[in-house]
């Protein structure tokens, strides 16, 4: 789903995919009807390795006996094997992080030394309201779908949460465009309106605005959410929902008394992973941005298409600055749940 969704790495390699002729259909060749053919043929591709992964795991349950993690027994590998797993372990760090850093590292130490201009701060800027905005909305919408389908058991709701967790695997590219029509027909149509109600114009309110891709933001990024939250209500039993009824408290109630004070570090868990991918995310982008409208993304991606590499070399080192915040309160969370791990602190 990543490598559909990519449009950066591909395109600067020269690699002509499905998600590249969307991009360039729509705006090098302006024929939104064709880059929407082609997003009919992605969104197959898509739906077709839901339904095949859906139906392997169909029948797989999977239950938690306790909530910490449980010590693996070691296994001691001869000097070849040791050597062996040990280079293919260093492998992806070395070549996804430690040779990219040394190249944009040196480079962004420039930039500092000459002064980051208006644009770069100007894109920080939007990249972060953009990321909270998304990050709310998404924590928000995922906890609701998520209690509700905790305290009920209808289809209607279920399906709902399912639909929802569908986002994240359309590609960026794809959900642009079924943000844009729908945003562009509800402009439209309230242009007209107010027009003949009032003789004003209200001109490309959602879909010429910010707000467009927020909601992209929210509707690909909302699984994240929504299994996050989800994740950590079924480790709180279904007791304390029957005792806070006992007691005389509403649903609502039992939401905002029992469950939001265990489920704390939870959302800001997810508020955090879809911070962190709405900072970094570039097709939709792209394609919904309004005029002169940067995020670190497209900085980043503008000034290597203008084969300025070195100019975007803090951008891009912010966006992994910020991508490695999850990476170590996950692992700080992991090792906190080891066995042994409260008295070695000690």
């Amino acid at each position: 789903m990543e490598t559909l969704n990519d449009i950066g790495a591909v395109e600067f390699l020269g690699i002509q995919t499905l998600t590249v002729s969307i991009y360039s259909t729509w705006l090098e060749r302006s024929s939104l009807p064709g880059a929407a053919q082609i997003s009919s043929i992605m969104l197959m591709i898509v739906f077709l390795l839901i339904y095949i992964e859906r139906s392997v795991r169909r029948r797989q349950r999977f239950h938690h006996t306790t909530g910490k993690y449980t010590a693996l027994a070691e296994q001691r590998l001869s000097p070849v094997a040791g050597i062996l797993a040990m280079i293919a372990c260093a492998l992806p760090i070395l070549i996804g992080f430690i040779l990219p850093m040394s190249v944009l590292f040196p480079s962004a130490l420039a930039n500092l030394a000459e002064g980051l201009g208006a644009e770069f701060w100007r894109a920080a800027g939007h990249s972060l309201m953009l990321a909270l905005a998304a990050a709310s909305i998404a924590v928000t919408v995922g906890l609701i779908l998520a209690y509700a389908c905790r305290a009920t058991r209808s289809r209607l709701v279920h399906g709902a949460a399912g639909i929802a967790s569908i986002g994240y695997a359309v590609p960026g590219t794809v959900l642009a465009i079924g943000v844009l029509i729908p945003l562009a027909g509800f402009d439209n149509a309230l242009d007209a309106m107010m027009r003949s109600t009032f003789g004003i114009s209200t001109g490309l309110l959602l879909s010429g605005s910010a707000a467009g891709l927020v909601i992209a933001y929210t509707v690909r990024f909302l699984a994240i959410s929504y299994g996050t939250i989800d994740a950590g209500f079924k480790k709180t039993s279904a007791n304390m929902d029957g005792a806070a009824r006992t007691m005389g408290a509403t649903v609502t109630q039992t939401l905002f008394r029992v469950h939001l004070p265990i489920l704390t570090p939870v959302l800001g868990a997810a508020g955090l992973l879809v911070f962190v991918d709405s900072m970094k995310e570039l097709p939709a982008t792209l394609l919904l941005r309004p005029f002169n409208f940067d995020t670190l993304a497209t900085h980043v991606y503008t000034l290597a298409s203008l084969d300025l590499f070195e100019e975007g070399a803090m951008a891009a080192l912010a966006i992994v600055a910020i991508g490695l915040a999850p990476v170590i309160l996950i692992h700080r969370a992991i090792a906190a749940g080891r066995p042994g791990a409260r008295s070695a602190r000690r």
